[in-house]
């Protein structure tokens, strides 16, 4: 009996036709994509780096704002699987064509942002991601960072990671390091010889 009704289902038309014209269901989301992307290039790169929650809700209501946009009213199979496919078939062809045109490519997805540089904040590059300190801070905790002085270079790259790169002690400071060791070492060894050093002895 189940098998029956799962056939009669899979068998059923309303199951496969579309609700709308092809040429619709491939233009649809084809639309959707090139606004989204175009969207999410004006409105910078913390919208991809879900630096709060306001962001990450952002971009999990995205998904349902545009749905009907893209399906319309189908709520076929056949439909959902020709919209699928379209949005797939589309980033694949800008993909591919940006990887043959790399000028293209940086100039649609813009360039990294630095928003430390040796240990300072650049103000005017966090003005224009539109971060705050605490944005920041909250990014560096994650690596492993307790201050900003502790950081030599931050990087916010296009995709909306954030590289980042620790201080590193300069040469000098490491060798001073090892010699101030090196001596404190001597010093515990000559206070064990002199307690081993037999009383009035000469």
């Amino acid at each position: 009996m189940f098998r029956g009704a799962l056939l009669s289902g899979f068998l059923s038309p309303e199951m496969w036709q579309m609700g709308a014209p092809l040429a619709e269901k491939i233009l649809r989301p084809v639309v959707v994509y090139i606004f989204l992307v175009v969207c999410l290039r004006i409105f910078g790169k913390r919208e991809l780096a879900q630096l709060n929650p306001f962001d990450l809700v952002v971009l999990l209501s995205l998904s349902n704002t545009v749905q009907n946009a893209i399906i319309g009213n189908d709520n076929s199979v056949s439909g959902g699987l020709v919209g699928a496919f379209a949005l797939l078939a589309i980033n694949y062809v800008v993909v591919r064509f940006l990887f043959r045109h790399r000028r293209l490519d940086q100039i649609l997805e813009g360039t990294p942002t630095v928003l430390i540089e040796d240990g300072r904040v650049v103000a005017s590059a966090m003005a224009r991601e539109l971060l705050n300190t605490a944005d920041l801070m909250t990014v560096l905790h994650r690596q492993g960072f307790s201050s900003v002085q502790d950081v030599d270079r931050c990087v916010l790259e296009p995709g909306g990671v954030f590289f980042i790169q620790g201080k590193v002690p300069a040469k000098e400071e490491r060798r001073h390091a090892e010699l101030l060791s090196q001596l404190q070492k001597l010093s515990r060894q000559i206070d064990y010889l002199c307690q081993k050093r037999p009383q009035g002895g000469l």
